[in-house]
């Protein structure tokens, strides 16, 4: 039996799909199933230290989404079918899938964002993947969802059977992300960045309007006209679409000096990064799970974020929610969490217990016998 493992659309490891997958080839037992990588040839280091042993594939030397989407739909089912996969994973499904297969198909939605909203705030995939995306989805054997939010669209959206989709949460890894003992540091260093505390964090890629940067960054005018504290507001992500506008509010707000943006930051590091953090603001309009809710809290950093898509499911009551088209409520919970201990504390203590429920073991386990159950039929 061997298995394919489809790492397009992962970012090579550096995004949240790409943490996933690598989450997934930590876990892959040496024996049982054969399993070998295939993606962009300059991605063939990207999963070797998460996967040493697995052989990679590199496949569609034509870079570029319209190239990759017709790899998809004409050389992928010659191409699985010479490697003679009992069946293939795609983990990023709600990016790159093929419209049809000489095996069974298991893909992982993280969300629909390309398909939410005006037009002008969904995520770009470009034409040919968003004409042949859905009924892609459609003719997955399973679907993994990361939340009930994306199981509940999958179903109105796409038109997808209930019973062909399993909702299995992304996972925390509190090895790696844990409260650290704070000193009297001013300044935490992570090469090659300096960060002076204290700090409010939001680690995202820079997106408008669908993470929702721009309110923030007004809603960071607010709480500081109200606090006068010393704080900063640190943004780590690289530039997305819509990135100038983000941009173009931070240089307009009267405390631009206190807002510092990282570019692409170093998945590496971002426990350090989270731990030096006074709190984690999260605003963002759509998140298909909010990985970065679980990171904070498992970081014992108190959370607020808004009260859309999925994110109260990573939060439960863990966290202080607003409405993230509302600036006055957001500075408002950012007021609260830094004047007020006794909440800081109780959402600090109530975001260690939270993230405890969240584990990549049982996230992987469970995807590994979906794959296993779709490829023996």
């Amino acid at each position: 039996m061997k298995i394919g493992i489809d790492t397009f659309a992962c970012n090579g490891g550096k995004s949240g799909v790409g943490v996933y997958l690598t989450q997934i080839l930590k876990r892959i037992p040496p024996s049982g199933a054969s399993f070998e990588l295939f993606g962009w040839g300059f991605d063939r280091f990207a999963f070797s230290e998460a996967a040493p042993n697995m052989e990679f594939i590199p496949q569609c030397f034509i870079n570029g989404r319209t190239a990759n989407a017709l790899w998809h739909i004409f050389s992928y089912p010659q191409f699985a079918k010479k490697r003679n996969y009992s069946a293939c994973f795609f983990p990023a499904a709600h990016k790159q899938l093929p419209v049809s297969s000489p095996c069974p198909c298991i893909g992982t939605v993280h969300d629909i964002a390309s398909y939410w909203g005006a037009r002008e705030t969904r995520e770009h995939l470009g034409a040919v993947i968003r004409l042949s995306l859905p009924r892609a989805v459609r003719r997955l054997d399973r679907i993994i969802a990361v939340s009930n939010w994306v199981k509940q669209e999958l179903i109105e959206f796409a038109g997808i059977k209930e019973s062909y989709i399993e909702v299995i949460p992304d996972g925390i890894d509190t090895s790696v992300f844990f409260q650290r003992p704070r000193n009297d540091q001013s300044v935490v260093l992570i090469q090659p960045f300096s960060f002076r505390r204290p700090y409010i964090l939001y680690v995202s890629r820079i997106d408008h309007p669908v993470k929702n940067h721009v309110k923030l960054i007004e809603a960071f005018a607010v709480f500081k006209e109200r606090t006068r504290y010393p704080h900063r507001l640190v943004l780590a992500g690289s530039n997305n679409h819509g990135a100038e506008k983000v941009l173009q509010a931070a240089y307009s707000s009267k405390y631009r000096g206190d807002i510092f943006f990282t570019g692409h930051f170093p998945v590496k590091n971002l426990p350090e990064l989270y731990a030096g953090a006074d709190i984690v603001v999260i605003p963002s309009m759509y998140e298909g799970f909010g990985l970065g809710i679980l990171e904070a809290m498992a970081s014992g950093v108190p959370v607020a974020c808004a009260h859309t898509a999925s994110l109260p499911e990573a939060a439960g009551n863990a966290a202080l929610y607003f409405d993230p088209r509302n600036v006055e409520e957001i500075a408002e919970r950012m007021v609260t969490l830094t004047t007020n201990h006794d909440v800081y504390r109780e959402c600090r203590r109530l975001g260690l217990e939270r993230a405890r429920l969240f584990s990549w073991d049982t996230c992987v386990q469970r995807t590994l016998e979906i794959i296993q159950e779709v490829a023996d039929k």
